[in-house]
């Protein structure tokens, strides 16, 4: 996916404002803290695998060698345990279109997703979370190879776009974690990706929800803290990517996930959006919200050009 060229002079402004009346600029000092992190030009680099590409392959297989002495070590237990029995009561349910327009991406890497989120469903579909245990994406689901039958689709990977076996399967993990956000199952691995590739086309979920997954060591893990246990169900609709979360008994809370504090920020010729996830837990019984969570703040370089939204300007110190 070729990069679109940021044409608008530093020196004018990037919005009017984000109400009538509010400034257009930000200062550096009222950024918070994860925002400073990653706009700052002092901070703001490249990582090496992005400015030598040809090095990106050595450090997957570096990381990959750490993961696997760590799994070797580890005493977690994770869930591995799969039932054709569906246990009775229903946490969450969630669905998600498989066949999306992703920018200038090509539709054939869309329909090869599917093949693949097949794949992975099949490796998950069934799972029971026992008390205590954790649940590994990576784990699970494993190297997406084409000795396993996975085909080539889109893949966000040192920050591009670009087709790559395997491809496509993070929805399932943005499908699992968005399902687990309404449960009580503890996220204890979740990583995001560093840009955001794409304008908002029919987005549903809030931005920041995702997850990227790199076997083996970028995954999704979740843990069961509590008394119950739970199962995931998923796999491929006609139009949609299913799920679902069951349980054996009633859960005591529900929870609303939502965004806010969302915005776009511009630093020279690059644009950053930020937003923040919150969860609101929810006594089922008398529906009275018990208290909100921060769930993420997130912050990430924009890889296209934000049109019909607000952006300030981030003022840097001399």
């Amino acid at each position: 996916m070729s990069e679109t060229t940021i044409a608008t002079p530093v020196h004018e402004p990037a919005s009017a404002g984000v109400t009538p009346g509010a400034p257009w600029r930000v200062e550096v000092q009222e950024l918070s803290d994860a925002e400073r992190a990653r706009v700052l030009p002092a901070v703001h680099r490249r990582r090496w695998t992005e400015r030598m590409p040809l090095l990106y392959p050595l450090a997957v297989r570096y990381h990959r060698v750490l993961k696997r002495l760590e799994w070797i070590r580890s005493s977690t237990p994770y869930a591995g345990v799969r039932q054709a029995g569906d246990l009775p009561v229903r946490i969450k349910r969630h669905k998600s279109l498989l066949l999306r327009q992703l920018g200038e991406t090509e539709m054939w890497m869309q329909h090869n997703k599917v093949t693949n989120l097949k794949l992975a469903c099949a490796q998950v579909d069934g799972l029971l979370i026992r008390p205590g245990e954790t649940f590994s994406f990576n784990k699970l689901v494993g190297n997406a190879t084409r000795r396993k039958g996975y085909v080539q689709g889109m893949r966000l990977s040192n920050g591009q776009a670009r087709p790559g076996i395997g491809g496509g399967i993070c929805q399932l993990a943005n499908l699992l974690h968005w399902m687990v956000l309404h449960s009580p199952l503890t996220v204890t691995q979740r990583s995001t990706h560093s840009f955001d590739p794409f304008p908002d086309n029919g987005r549903v979920l809030p931005w920041g929800v995702g997850c990227s997954i790199v076997y083996n060591y970028v995954d999704l893990q979740f843990r069961n803290d509590t008394d119950q246990t739970f199962q995931l169900h998923v796999g491929v609709g006609d139009r949609y990517l299913e799920g679902e979360i069951l349980a054996d008994v009633p859960a005591e809370s529900s929870y609303r996930v939502f965004a806010k504090e969302e915005r776009f920020l511009r630093v020279g010729a690059d644009y950053f959006r930020r937003n923040e996830i919150w969860r609101t837990v929810i006594d089922r019984r008398t529906g009275a919200a018990l208290r909100d969570e921060l769930v993420r703040e997130n912050v990430a370089l924009v890889k296209y050009l934000p049109v019909d939204v607000p952006v300030l300007d981030v003022v840097l110190p001399h």
